[in-house]
């Protein structure tokens, strides 16, 4: 049901997004703290949304549907964001344009493959891809500015999350290629169609 906890905090994640961009285009330090701490309060709800799901015996296929276009979203708007803001070098705006492309290639993937009744579970590397990714994200909203905010000039945060994002995309080939090996081969095994 769309009223579980574990649903209502994928829906926080969505509700996120506004709040994020919101303080990210205020171009203030405390605006880019803000934005990093929604961020981070909304990527931790990926995780517990699916393990209260499963520890309270709440799947749904609602949740099911709902869980990745979250992540998303998630991704996709604050990737946009940090892009519009010229947050990211020439190297992060390559790796932005990988991780989306993956995205929606996965995304493609699975709506085929779930008319074919097969499903493309998620991998282990898959979840650290997710991992990096949300840590390298939530570094960038912060930035240096919100380092320096916090009497923690000294740390190399957005250099630190570019680095991150390029790890992350590395990830993404590597995992992107690893679903689409998985999908092709039911797609060669479907019957084809009249």
């Amino acid at each position: 049901m769309p009223s579980d906890l574990p649903n209502l905090l994928t829906l926080s994640r969505i509700a996120a997004i506004p709040l994020i961009v919101l303080f990210g285009l205020l171009r203030l330090p405390a605006g880019d703290l803000a934005a990093c701490v929604v961020f981070v309060l909304a990527a931790v709800t990926d995780w517990l949304d699916g393990h209260l799901a499963r520890s309270r015996q709440q799947t749904s296929e609602f949740g099911r549907m709902l869980d990745p276009i979250a992540d998303k979203l998630l991704v996709g708007a604050t990737l946009v964001l940090l892009a519009g803001l010229g947050r990211l070098s020439d190297l992060g705006l390559i790796a932005a344009v990988v991780i989306l492309s993956r995205e929606i290639l996965v995304s493609g993937l699975r709506e085929y493959l779930a008319g074919l009744a097969h499903g493309l579970p998620v991998t282990r590397l898959a979840k650290w891809k997710t991992g990096v990714q949300m840590t390298a994200l939530g570094m960038l909203l912060a930035g240096d500015a919100s380092a320096a905010l916090l009497g923690l000039g000294w740390l190399p945060v957005q250099l630190a999350g570019e680095g991150l994002l390029l790890v992350a995309a590395a990830l993404t080939l590597i995992t992107g290629w690893d679903y689409l090996a998985a999908g092709l081969k039911h797609v060669r095994s479907a019957p084809a169609a009249e």
